[in-house]
């Protein structure tokens, strides 16, 4: 009898789940450091939205905030790190439209963007610069159409690595002017600019917060900015669509998001933290600094703007015929 209410005794307690529930632990919710993925390496717009952001998150949670720089491929190593990370709400992962564009880029990535995820809201939007170095003989788009067509093949452009914003919007423009220009990926924004500036690359289209501090100090030149309307910090620079390529748009985003399983209380609270972090003075003045517009959107309309994203530019892959190198 002793030995039958023993074994009973283990198996219940084989069927109770190790650890406290979801909502207990949501509640304790956090005890400990917070980890941010940033998958580019510091220097880049990405960094610099982080660690604004991080430092905000630190200051309302009470708790440190760490941001993990994670480059390469075109950030989808940082991605596969983040997707495997543990759902306990102790790591988040700052997604970029480089994500939306490597679902239809890449033949095969070690996570899904959409399954493995839980978004919880978009961060900011920046505009990307047409950037040259001083060395190339242009002052517009068109001159630098002019310039391309008549030197096909002699313009190298630089990414942040293959499907990375800088990478796509490149493509678009080769494609919508009909010209060519050598695709030179990096693992990130800071060591593509470090090479422009030395002129080792000639061209960029840039994201406004890794550009402008370049632009303003005259170590780069400005032709356009690539979104719909032109850019406040740029008032004076006209938009790719208004220089001559009309239609031409591309806007990058940044986004935070959880692995698949976070708890849902967990969820719901970063995101009330960090819409509340966006609509705070120095949040938006920092992010007028690098030429950005705040978000702060429901984790169910970021996840429906990821599926339209996705759609979206698995079109202009096919469309431009943009490869992974």
């Amino acid at each position: 009898m002793k030995i039958i209410f023993r074994t009973a005794a283990i198996l219940i307690s084989l069927s109770v789940p190790f650890g406290p529930p979801a909502s207990a632990a949501a509640e304790s919710w956090p005890a400990r450091t917070i980890t941010l993925i940033v998958p580019f390496p510091a220097g880049g717009t990405t960094d610099i939205v982080a660690r604004s952001l991080g430092q905000k998150l630190s200051d309302a949670l009470h708790q440190p905030v760490v941001i993990d720089n994670r480059g390469g491929g075109g950030g989808t190593l940082g991605a596969a790190v983040a997707a495997k990370a543990a759902p306990d709400g102790y790591t988040f992962f700052i997604s970029t439209i480089a994500h939306a564009i490597a679902t239809s880029l890449y033949k095969q990535l070690p996570y899904d963007f959409e399954k493995d995820f839980i978004p919880i809201t978009v961060i900011a939007s920046v505009p990307n610069i047409v950037i040259v170095h001083p060395s190339v003989p242009v002052n517009s788009v068109k001159e630098l159409i002019d310039y391309a067509k008549a030197n096909p093949g002699k313009l190298n452009y630089g990414s942040a690595g293959n499907g990375s914003t800088e990478h796509l919007s490149a493509e678009l423009f080769k494609s919508m002017a009909g010209v060519q220009m050598t695709h030179v990926p990096y693992k990130g924004g800071a060591p593509m600019m470090t090479d422009l500036l030395g002129g080792q690359i000639q061209i960029a289209i840039e994201t406004s917060g890794s550009a402008l501090p370049h632009v303003r100090g005259g170590k780069v030149r400005a032709l356009a900015v690539t979104t719909a309307t032109r850019s406040p910090a740029l008032p004076d620079v006209p938009t790719v669509s208004e220089a001559g390529l009309v239609g031409y748009e591309m806007t990058t985003w940044y986004g935070i998001l959880a692995p698949k399983g976070t708890p849902k209380e967990i969820v719901a609270k970063i995101n009330q933290e960090v819409r509340a972090i966006l609509k705070s003075p120095e949040m938006k003045k920092r992010l007028d600094e690098i030429g950005a517009e705040p978000g702060g959107i429901s984790p169910d309309q970021f996840a429906a703007f990821i599926k339209s994203e996705i759609a979206k530019w698995a079109k202009l892959v096919k469309q431009t015929g943009a490869t992974v190198d």
